[in-house]
């Protein structure tokens, strides 16, 4: 059984082709610059290589079109014909209060998630233009919603309540939701076989890093704080959001530089965090390298990141109380190390103590690592990164007769003899 992955954000769209039954990835890319031009779809099959072929999508539908394409071609594809899809799983940042697990789409789904957008204008919109052109492409074919926010929907009031009139959150919708829930609900399920344990018993903090970070304070395996709030823009300084900030700046910066509410928006999204402090795109390998160059705003950069990070990981251990174990996943495979290191430095009051050399070793391996020193007394693991996984899984059970909450889903990864199949990276 086939299964496609489709993340589509506002410039590109993300694809995974899965074979269920072999628990292989027969081909996966990126295609970028959607809506802006001169783009690209970096295209690659396992054990064949990659391709980069030049395309123009001046919207997300000519995207789909372009991987269904590609899957196809007799050039490079790894499909007779698209009818050997069994299913597509798409990524959905946001699905309010609504939606506890993933689902099968249909109007009325896809009317939910419309309704939501304000929510995450920047995302949202991208996630249906492409379940849109997906469901118009391959009428024939299931398609399921895998929503980030589900993984937190269980949190307590007083974790996901602002302390904002109540009537914004009756009346619009204030509230934290949280992101990046597959990316968790894959830690905690791991964490819980690392440790040995029953995962309704482990208290984890786990730390997701990747162009967007967050963090999630899972007590009993259950998500019961996270770092995002109501938009992904809250949390830890990121590679261009800002994260936490006053919220009086919004106010005054909008009137010192006349910006609208679309502009400023556009500005703590796409030019602030590391890119903000360092310049450039934010990306870390690029803030790694000038770093070492002796770049003055890298390196602040980079000690921002881990002293934001390490304000995180100490104000969960005291939501926590008892932490088992620290979980860090990131599909920056040669920069990960210098995160967790600026990040951890410090906190061995708190019981973690890192293993710098296992530290760096965990960028090169594809397996689960212990990466902190033997005596110390949390646990600290790297571990690769599976969204698909967890996307493919939940598609899978929905096909077999529809999701459940996490805690009552058989997932593969939550066994002792799971054997990671692959390696989700950035291409």
């Amino acid at each position: 059984m086939k299964i496609l992955s489709l993340n589509c954000w506002s410039r590109s769209v993300n694809y995974h082709l899965l074979d269920w039954r072999k628990k292989v990835i027969l081909a996966r890319g990126t295609v970028d610059r959607v809506v802006i031009g001169d783009g690209s779809v970096s295209h690659e099959v396992t054990g064949r290589g990659t391709w980069q072929l030049p395309v123009d999508c001046p919207d997300h539908a000519s995207a789909i079109e372009v991987i269904l394409r590609t899957l196809t071609s007799s050039d490079f594809g790894v499909l007779g014909a698209l009818s050997e899809i069994a299913a597509v799983g798409h990524r959905v940042a946001h699905g309010g209060e609504r939606f506890t697990c993933s689902v099968l789409i249909d109007d009325e789904v896809v009317a939910a998630i419309r309704s939501v957008e304000h929510l995450a204008p920047l995302h949202n919109g991208p996630n249906l233009a492409g379940i849109e052109a997906a469901r118009r492409l391959l009428p024939d074919i299931p398609q399921a919603a895998i929503f980030d926010t589900a993984f937190h929907q269980g949190m307590p009031a007083q974790a996901y309540l602002y302390p904002l009139p109540y009537e914004w959150y009756e009346q619009h919708g204030v509230r934290r939701y949280g992101f990046h829930g597959a990316s968790h609900l894959f830690m905690a399920k791991r964490g819980a076989v690392l440790l040995g344990k029953p995962v309704d018993s482990v208290n984890l903090i786990t730390v997701h890093l990747g162009k967007g970070v967050s963090l999630c304070a899972v007590r009993n395996g259950r998500s019961v704080d996270t770092s995002m709030g109501m938009t992904p823009l809250e949390g830890p300084a990121m590679g261009s959001r800002c994260g936490d900030i006053d919220a009086g700046i919004f106010p005054y910066i909008m009137q010192k530089e006349q910006l609208s509410p679309r502009d400023y928006t556009a500005i703590l999204n796409q030019k602030s965090g590391l890119a903000g402090i360092a310049g450039g795109t934010g990306e870390r390998r690029e803030i790694l390298e000038g770093a070492a160059a002796g770049d003055v705003r890298c390196r602040l950069a980079q000690e921002i990141e881990g002293y934001r990070l390490r304000k995180y990981i100490g104000a969960y251990s005291a939501v926590l109380g008892r932490v088992d174990a620290l979980i860090f996943t990131s599909n920056y495979s040669d920069a990960g190390w210098a995160v967790r290191e600026k990040s951890l430095t410090g906190l061995e009051f708190l019981g973690m103590s890192l293993d710098r050399e296992q530290n760096r070793l965990a960028d090169r391996d594809d397996s689960e690592i212990l990466i902190s020193l033997p005596d110390s007394p949390v646990p600290i693991y790297a571990i690769p990164v599976a969204d698909g996984l967890v996307f493919a899984e939940d598609v899978n059970a929905i096909l077999a007769g529809g999701c459940r909450d996490h805690m009552e889903s058989d997932y593969s990864f939550g066994h002792e003899d799971f054997v990671m199949p692959w390696r989700e990276r950035e291409i």
